[in-house]
């Protein structure tokens, strides 16, 4: 295997581009080649096969859509309330509409995942990973609620990113003079996290 880190990176970040534009059947080593602009059997240098690529897609959409440090640190330094419940769930809805194209292929993983059994005890095992933090971090920080607040969350803010960047005419309106997706955050925070 090839072992330049920048060149894997890159083809890595094609195969995001490639997964979220195609699909999981459109992603091809020939297509990442293409994306990357690189010439045709790079990828292949690279990858021993297509679950490596999507296992290392997986890893790579993780950091992409990670919070910023500075920008958690910031808003950690407010009292830990409801608001602060609020703002956290605002900057995980701008992360998901600021890479848009890699929610998209991060939902493309969680469809292939239903069709390939390797790839869905590595992808629940690390979307699992993801949940376990938030709830860590939710204990650990002294936010309202608990565990059952933060698994409730993550069901309504996957649903509700799922739905804005996917169909985003369905829930136009759907609360009259509620703003989407920015008010429907804060109804979701109201609904759920307690005072």
């Amino acid at each position: 295997m090839a072992g330049n880190p920048q060149r894997r990176a890159a083809l890595v970040d094609a195969g995001v581009e490639v997964l979220a534009r195609e699909g999981a059947r459109g992603l091809t080593f020939r297509a990442v080649d293409a994306e990357a602009g690189v010439p045709a059997g790079t990828a292949s240098n690279y990858f021993t096969g297509r679950d490596e690529l999507l296992r290392q897609i997986d890893a790579r959409l993780h950091l992409r859509l990670a919070p910023d440090p500075e920008v958690l640190g910031e808003l950690m330094k407010a009292p830990k309330d409801r608001a602060l419940v609020a703002a956290l769930m605002r900057d995980i809805m701008a992360r998901a509409t600021g890479d848009r194209t890699g929610y998209l292929a991060l939902l493309e993983m969680r469809l292939e995942a239903t069709r390939r059994p390797e790839l869905r005890a590595s992808y629940t095992e690390s979307v699992r990973a993801d949940l376990e933090e938030g709830m860590t971090f939710h204990r650990e920080a002294g936010l309202p609620g608990g565990d059952e607040t933060v698994a409730v969350l993550y069901l309504a803010m996957l649903g509700l990113i799922v739905e804005h960047l996917t169909l985003p005419g369905v829930l136009d309106g759907v609360l009259p003079g509620v703003g989407v997706p920015e008010g429907l955050v804060e109804r979701i925070v109201a609904t759920v996290v307690p005072e």
